[in-house]
């Protein structure tokens, strides 16, 4: 048999949990306590039942045998209120229990007064409208409101809450669209958040999501030409799987997509320990080629050790700036087999691991240093730049063994095993269990791996040797390949792969065909003595053609040095050019270039200290042959100039 009704079913009415639960603590007690008088009007018993009567209970006005009406006036008289009132609880608390006696105004919306949805749809769109726009008073929000309504509706048609009840709707809806009380940046990215369920990166094994990115640094540092203060970039790698941070540098003022290969690097080559730092912080080796048997003494004897893990990176992950989305980082993923996942416009949760370590290394580390001045303008002391003493490698060893030491061996509240919850895992730790975990971690061992991390150019090779941009660069690795000069071969065959460092163009290099690297020099690196960037020869350029109408690459750079010894930078871009020269350590550690083929350079041997290139006696002292091209000097260059002065001089008065 098919029942014809329905049959019993939940109350269409809310909760009693959830009216309950909207009252505030005040209103909630104000409930119970009336409650507690409607139970002892109707048994006679605030507790309702005469097994847990309190002392004196009950009282002679509301004795169970006392008749109803009675017991309305004695409590009524009671309260100050009327006996139709408490006739009204007593009926509501019969049908409903305790969520009879709400009152309707704190029921209705969580304790807001009605309102017309329409007012509410309104006020909910103009409060959006305000998401990229400055922060607004709750009067103007109500103002624009009514203006709005009256536009669509006409005057009067749709009802308006009074003012307190507008000024509570208001703070319901900052709820679901923050305006008023936090700031507008934090507004803006409550906004931006995805209305659907959050996703999330689930590392299974190290090495599989490497995140990198970049932060200004809340404290200043030394600049080496200068002496001036200067704000400085960090660029970290981190291990998703471990948190382990894989490659660190300190930049100044801006980052560059060569100090992001550079970072990268060093997740395939850890640099080795400093002597200064305590053995716990050095990590060994722990690739092991497969086809080699090694013996127990050389694997637990001294361990020299490195800052860091080495990792085989797989996906890595990045925002969406220039640096991480260029050309050159872009091709040395392609070149190594990773794979780029940028993360989400405006979506910080994306790579949060690595923007909560920023700020560890603001709270645990510069905020204790000189020169700290704060996240933001409204957390900066008086003058902080007074106490900025440390260089920008200073600042950068001084993180990279705070990570060794403190950071890498401290528990980390993120890395957790779901089948031991309780174990506290640092990120050293944490990296052992992924190994045991994952096995063996296959890290490429190409002592020439440093060289896949340079810019990559294609060029022909010609009579004089490889032109890029201008400059010449020739070397003994392009014998025999000078030939493809001027042969029938198709352009694009003839072009070949050249390596270069964009922070030092005095030299490139190149691999034949046996896969040997050979090192090319320009023309003009026998007249410096230090490194030369790109944009600064490109600068060094600009500034000698408004001097000279037929200026050269050695003059260019003449002037350059010349201007920054005197005048030490005239402008933030020259200053940043010659803080990137002044960098004593390289972008991506290159290896060590044959004896035989610095020897030919007096001055490149003085340098290296080599053993072997003895000084000449004072007495034999004889000056290297040089061309027009290699002399240096500016003395040379002013005498030049001085001599064509004269011989202009003398033409005019022979006039």
């Amino acid at each position: 048999m098919i029942a014809e009704e329905s049959g019993p079913a939940a109350d269409e009415g809310e909760l009693a949990a959830v009216v309950l639960s909207r009252l505030t603590k005040q209103e909630r007690k104000d409930v119970l306590e009336r409650a507690g008088h409607v139970r002892e009007v109707l048994t006679g018993y605030r507790s309702g039942a005469e097994e847990l009567a309190q002392p004196g209970e009950p009282r002679p006005d509301y004795v169970p045998g006392r008749s109803l009406s009675k017991r309305y006036a004695a409590k009524a008289t009671e309260l100050g209120v009327t006996a139709r009132s408490v006739e009204r609880w007593a009926s509501a608390f019969q049908q409903s229990g305790e969520v009879g006696l709400v009152p309707k105004k704190a029921r209705a919306e969580g304790g807001l007064a009605h309102a017309d949805p329409r007012w509410v749809e309104a006020a909910e769109e103009i409060l959006g409208e305000y998401t990229e726009e400055s922060r607004p008073s709750v009067k103007l929000v109500l103002e624009r409101v009514q203006a709005r309504l009256e536009e669509c509706f006409g005057s009067g048609t749709v009802p308006l809450p009074k003012r307190t009840a507008g000024y509570r709707w208001m703070q319901e809806l900052e709820r679901r669209h923050p305006t008023f009380r936090l700031s507008t940046k934090r507004n803006r990215d409550i906004a931006a958040r995805p209305a659907g369920v959050y996703g999330k990166l689930r590392p299974t094994r190290p090495g599989e999501y490497v995140l990198m990115d970049t932060t200004r640094l809340d404290v200043f540092a030394f600049d080496p030409v200068t002496l001036k203060w200067v704000q400085a970039e960090l660029t970290v790698a981190m291990d998703w799987y471990t948190r382990c941070i894989t490659g660190i540098r300190v930049t100044p003022v801006s980052t560059k997509a060569v100090d992001a290969a550079a970072v990268l690097f060093q997740t395939y080559r850890p640099r080795p320990v400093p002597e200064s730092w305590p053995k716990e912080a050095a990590w060994p080796d722990h690739g092991i080629p497969r086809g080699v048997l090694v013996e127990a003494e050389a694997v637990h004897g001294p361990v020299t050790g490195v800052v860091g893990p080495a990792l085989a990176a797989e996906t890595l992950i990045v925002d969406h700036g220039k640096i991480y989305l260029s050309a050159h980082l872009t091709s040395v993923c392609h070149r190594l087999g990773m794979s780029i996942q940028p993360a989400r416009l405006r979506t910080g949760r994306d790579k949060g691991p690595i923007e909560r370590f920023f700020r560890t290394v603001r709270e645990d580390v510069l905020q204790v240093l000189p020169g700290y001045k704060g996240p933001d303008v409204h957390s900066r002391g008086l003058n902080p730049e007074k106490d900025a003493f440390f260089f920008l490698h200073e600042l950068e060893a001084i993180i990279r063994e705070w990570v060794a030491c403190v950071y890498h061996r401290r528990p980390h509240s993120g890395l957790v095993d779901p089948h031991l919850p309780n174990v506290d895992l640092s990120p050293a730790t944490m990296f052992e269990h992924g190994l045991a975990r994952a096995g063996y971690i296959e890290v490429p061992r190409d002592p020439d791996l440093a060289y896949e991390f340079l810019d990559v150019t294609m060029r022909t090779v010609q009579h004089y040797g490889v032109e890029i941009r201008g400059r010449r660069y020739d070397g003994p690795g392009l014998v025999g390949l000078k030939d493809m000069a001027g042969s029938d071969v198709e352009l694009a065959q003839r072009r070949l792969p050249f390596f270069a460092d964009p922070d030092d163009i005095t030299r490139i290099y190149f691999r034949d065909e046996e896969r040997k690297w050979h090192t090319l020099r320009w023309e003009h690196a026998a007249s410096l003595q230090m490194p030369l960037s790109e944009e600064a020869l490109q600068f060094a350029r600009r500034l000698a053609a408004k001097q000279y109408t037929y200026p050269n690459d050695r003059l260019a750079v003449a002037l350059l040095l010349e201007r920054w010894n005197l005048g030490l930078g005239n402008s933030l871009v020259e200053r940043r050019m010659a803080l990137r020269l002044s960098r004593e350590q390289a972008a991506v550690d290159l290896p060590t270039e044959e004896v035989s083929e610095v020897n030919v350079l007096p001055s490149v041997a003085r340098v290296l200290s080599l053993p072997e290139q003895p000084s000449p006696p004072e007495t034999e002292s004889v000056e290297a042959e040089q061309g027009d091209d290699d002399e240096d000097g500016l003395e040379e260059l002013g005498d030049e100039l001085d001599f064509y002065a004269t011989a202009l001089k003398d033409v005019d008065d022979d006039e």
